[in-house]
């Protein structure tokens, strides 16, 4: 945990994936994120795999660096003491859509009453001024809207889902980045502000960088979808005995290729040597590219491609990524051992930060483990608290 955000505190009312890895980006840098959960806690910590009732894999990796308060904000008493909370954050971000937020009361209008500094994130599907505002959504549904099961379609045509939570890593990446703006405005000059960050609209702008192609222009100069990424031809290629995935790029690095593999004459013709021409005519190469590599087994193109200088990498499996050498040696699994679970791998924050100050990260919280703590920061005395365990309005 680094110490960039230290002092800041954080309000995190968000499940699942897209909220909760987007505030533990900010815990990583230093922020003070309390995890509000209902009194059965995020849906995510039932997720298996689990050693233990509520700590499952996906929940542990999504939420170091955070304290848990469990608390009922559909009674007074947990309203009143959310509130009493909000008084004393910097941030506030929720995954709620409009009617919960106001039926508890958390809205922009009425926040921004009790404490006028606070940034108020939204992290929802769909932006709050469109036709899709109140829709419920989760990966799957903005992978679809999104192009993004388009794009991925088999060689049948068929759509397909990538098999990660891609739109809610995107959304949570995308969403970081400006509750990190936003906090840097505040800190110099106190204001609040209103960030909304859904998944699809955040989907669709990483999308397009690429994809809009030919629509950037006015009038249109072609159509959508960039041809290098579209080709049948992009995939990993088959080696003599497996497969390598292969990229020449520059002209430099092809006509290193084409004449290496016994195809001079090619490497001088306008299609390699000219960018756009090559741009054009790069569902061709690709073709020749996958003949070629077909010829030797992975190791021979290995050290072919090394001495070439050409980018490529084998194919590895989530088992091959687990153990590989370089991973091995920067310290991304780190072997820890947490408080309730005992030993466990963590995904270090892949962050190379030299010169700032750092501590030891907080591994995941049990549900509720810190709502006295919080809630008597936050000016609640013990008879209060007490008032609260007793009747269900918060949990610990």
């Amino acid at each position: 945990m680094l110490n960039f955000l230290d002092g800041v505190r954080v309000i995190d009312l968000t499940s699942v994936v897209l909220g909760p890895y987007a505030t533990q980006i900010l815990g990583d840098f230093g922020a003070d994120v309390i995890k509000v959960e209902p009194p059965a806690g995020d849906v995510l910590r039932h997720v298996e795999p689990a050693r233990n009732a509520r700590m499952g894999a996906p929940y542990l990796n999504s939420n170091r660096n955070k304290r848990s308060l469990a608390i009922d904000l559909k009674s007074d008493g947990g309203r009143a003491a959310m509130l009493k909370l909000l008084e004393t954050a910097d941030v506030f971000v929720h995954n709620l859509r409009p009617k919960p937020v106001e039926r508890l009361g958390l809205s922009y209008e009425a926040l921004k009453q009790i404490n006028p500094r606070l940034i108020y994130c939204v992290m929802v599907g769909f932006g709050q001024d469109g036709p899709y505002a109140d829709r419920p959504a989760y990966d799957d549904v903005i992978q679809a809207m999104s192009g993004l099961a388009h794009l991925n379609a088999n060689d049948a045509g068929d759509p397909r889902f990538l098999p990660i939570v891609a739109c809610d890593k995107i959304g949570a990446l995308i969403g970081s980045q400006a509750m990190l703006a936003a906090i840097a405005r505040q800190q110099r000059t106190g204001e609040g502000y209103y960030i909304g960050a859904p998944m699809f609209e955040g989907v669709v702008s990483y999308l397009m960088i690429e994809h809009l192609a030919g629509r950037t222009f006015r009038p249109e100069r072609g159509t959508m979808g960039y041809d290098r990424l579209l080709t049948p031809y992009r995939r990993p290629f088959h080696t003599a005995d497996g497969h390598l995935a292969v990229l020449p790029y520059t002209t430099e690095q092809w006509t290193r290729f084409l004449t290496r593999v016994g195809k001079p004459e090619v490497a001088q013709e306008a299609r390699v040597q000219d960018p756009a021409e090559r741009s054009n005519h790069i569902g061709e190469l690709y073709a020749l590219l996958a003949e070629a590599v077909r010829t030797k087994i992975t190791a021979e193109w290995i050290d072919i491609l090394t001495e070439l200088d050409i980018p490529f990498a084998p194919v590895q499996s989530l088992d091959d990524v687990f153990s590989d050498p370089h991973l091995a040696s920067v310290g991304m699994f780190e072997h820890l051992e947490h408080p309730s679970e005992g030993p466990v791998v963590n995904v270090r924050p892949p962050y190379d930060v030299r010169g700032a100050e750092s501590a030891p990260d907080r591994l995941a919280p049990k549900l509720g483990q810190h709502s006295r703590e919080v809630l008597a920061e936050a000016g609640l005395d013990a008879a209060e608290l007490d008032a609260l365990l007793a009747s269900g309005a918060i949990r610990e």
